[in-house]
């Protein structure tokens, strides 16, 4: 295994940073596309967030993965390669999954604990399952990821270390108010139909809003978002669809606006926002979770308006106190990281393992037939019985050193072993490479769809 990820997010990078970095899907996939076709990596995938970039790649030499990761994550992302260096990180193997456990379980999000990330690194395994650039191992990494987020959620309380970045944002336009208490009543407008606005519009309404409002470019996806609000036992808020165009005439009417689209430009300037604040008697509570930013920064200064946004959520959530259960998780993921290597490292020796015993079965063919060329008269009765007690010699001769050898491989430092079997039997390369090929096939085929 020669796991590596190279990437930048919150923890890494400025907003500023983040935002002309973003990766649209067309440029995602264009990305790994490249990936592949160069020269260190045979599989790749990309997570891509509104606060992390990760290339996750398989590769066989470290110095050039990272040199040739990082030029394809400058070229794609339009963020020149000297300015972008500083905000990456690296990890590499053990270090690398252990990051991406650390992710899926909510440990490196901006509000420790959300649970949204799971469903980005569905989506990030799908994608690179769809597009054929997922292989073995990213494929046991990522469903493996996934397993250990769900269990961490399901047997901690890691939930209750943070919120979802939308009921954290809420929190933040609340202040010390009650998010129900201060959204009872309250007109609410949400720009963008996907997941993260879809997750901000359930939760407006359990929250006690009177209407909705869902805007997004194809309005097909916003009629579909109401409806699905509007069934019977919904939350009791009234929601409809409007086209884009109609932003304007019901930013004046609303009273919290929650805004996630892909946007590469801003959806509300900071003229827009001016306009509708005027001459009203209630404050315009501006909620951007989008990335680059929907909401013009400049609306920050504009009287009667409370604006939070990507880059204030991360300045608060710094100061999040830390739940006991966030040690609990952290113990899980080590134990998992482990338990992944150890498995990895397993899996290593077995086309060895299967190449050595296939050479045996091969040997001990050929010695029946040579015996039965020198003992013409045995019948099948004797011929069976030779053959089966040859057999048993060779099967308890090789069964202690290949359970032995495949306990050994597991353990950190084991990888020498497959190479000092083949060695020590002299199994032809081209046959192992050959089962580590029909491995590969059968694993593909096994985790497509598996998401």
């Amino acid at each position: 295994m020669s796991l590596l990820v190279v990437g930048l997010s919150h923890r890494s990078a400025p907003v500023s940073i983040l935002e002309r970095a973003s990766l649209p899907a067309d440029t995602q996939a264009k990305l790994l596309q490249d990936t592949l076709a160069a020269e260190p990596a045979a599989e790749a995938t990309v997570l891509a967030t509104c606060n992390r970039i990760e290339l996750y790649a398989d590769v066989d030499k470290f110095h050039a993965g990272v040199a040739e990761l990082s030029t394809l994550l400058a070229q794609h992302s339009g963020v020149g390669l000297d300015e972008l260096t500083p905000y990456l990180y690296v990890h590499y193997e053990d270090r690398a999954v252990h990051h991406l456990f650390s992710v899926a379980c909510g440990l490196d999000s901006m509000v420790v604990g959300e649970g949204q990330i799971l469903g980005q690194i569905k989506d990030t395994l799908a994608l690179g399952q769809d597009l054929h650039t997922a292989g073995r191992l990213l494929n046991d990494l990522f469903q493996q990821a996934l397993r250990v987020g769900k269990r961490a959620h399901s047997e901690t309380g890691i939930d209750r270390a943070g919120q979802s970045l939308v009921t954290f944002g809420l929190e933040q336009l609340a202040q010390d108010t009650d998010v129900e208490t201060w959204a009872k009543g309250k007109r609410a407008l949400v720009i963008g139909a996907g997941s993260m606005s879809s997750l901000a519009a359930a939760t407006l309404a359990r929250s006690g809003v009177s209407e909705i409002v869902i805007a997004n470019r194809t309005l097909t996806r916003a009629e579909r978002l109401a409806q699905i609000l509007n069934e019977p036992g919904g939350a009791g808020a009234a929601a409809r669809a409007v086209e884009m165009v109609a932003v304007g005439d019901e930013l004046t009417r609303a009273d919290v606006v929650v805004s996630c689209t892909g946007a590469t430009g801003l959806v509300l300037t900071g003229e827009a926002v001016e306009d509708a604040a005027r001459g009203r008697r209630t404050p315009l509570f501006l909620l951007d979770l989008a990335m680059p930013r929907d909401i013009d920064a400049a609306a920050h200064r504009i009287p009667g308006v409370r604006l939070v946004d990507i880059e204030s959520l991360a300045e608060a959530s710094a100061d999040a106190p830390m739940a006991a259960d966030v040690d609990q998780v952290r113990g899980i993921v080590s134990d998992e990281v482990a338990a992944f290597g150890a498995a990895q490292r397993a899996a290593h020796i077995t086309p060895t393992v299967v190449a050595l015993r296939t050479m045996a079965a091969e040997v001990v063919a050929g010695e029946v037939a040579r015996l039965e060329g020198r003992l013409p008269g045995l019948d099948d009765k004797q011929r069976a019985e030779i053959t089966q007690t040859v057999r048993r010699v060779v099967d308890k001769l090789l069964h202690a050193p290949t359970v032995r050898v495949k306990q050994l491989a597991s353990e950190p430092g084991g990888a020498g072993y497959a190479d000092a079997l083949r060695t020590l039997f002299d199994l032809d390369p081209e046959t192992v490479a050959s089962v580590s090929r029909a491995d590969l096939n059968d694993a593909d085929v096994k985790n497509r769809g598996r998401v």
